[in-house]
């Protein structure tokens, strides 16, 4: 399984960190700033990748809510929220508000993405 994430937006890094502790041999990370090879195998260009969390199992690429249910189902220490979120009414609901803060993050680190590069 490989997971897909934005290491230049410090609360997604910070979060994935917590995650890559539990060092769960079958998880690739995979940084997606500026990763062509990221987008050639989700199929998903940059602005898709900043904007969500992408795992990758097989052939299948998940995104948003769907992606964060299959990584915590892998991790035992996270497995807890999987049993919650996956409930159907709860993960209507975190699936909407996961959308709204991916949102602003996609929006905040897009902003800190540019400045980066006007500096280079």
């Amino acid at each position: 399984m490989k997971v897909y994430f934005n290491n230049s937006c410090k609360i997604c890094k910070t979060e994935i960190d917590l995650y890559k502790k539990e060092k769960i041999q079958e998880i690739d990370w995979v940084d997606i700033t500026n990763n062509t090879l990221a987008e050639k195998e989700t199929s998903k260009n940059s602005k898709e990748l900043l904007r969500r969390l992408h795992v990758k199992e097989g052939e299948k690429v998940l995104q948003g809510a769907e992606a964060f249910l299959l990584l915590w189902r892998k991790i035992p220490k996270y497995k807890f929220l999987y049993n919650f979120f996956s409930l159907p009414i709860i993960f209507n609901i975190f699936s909407f508000f996961y959308e709204i803060v991916a949102f602003v993050l996609y929006f905040k680190n897009r902003k800190q993405l540019k400045l980066t590069k006007e500096k280079q």
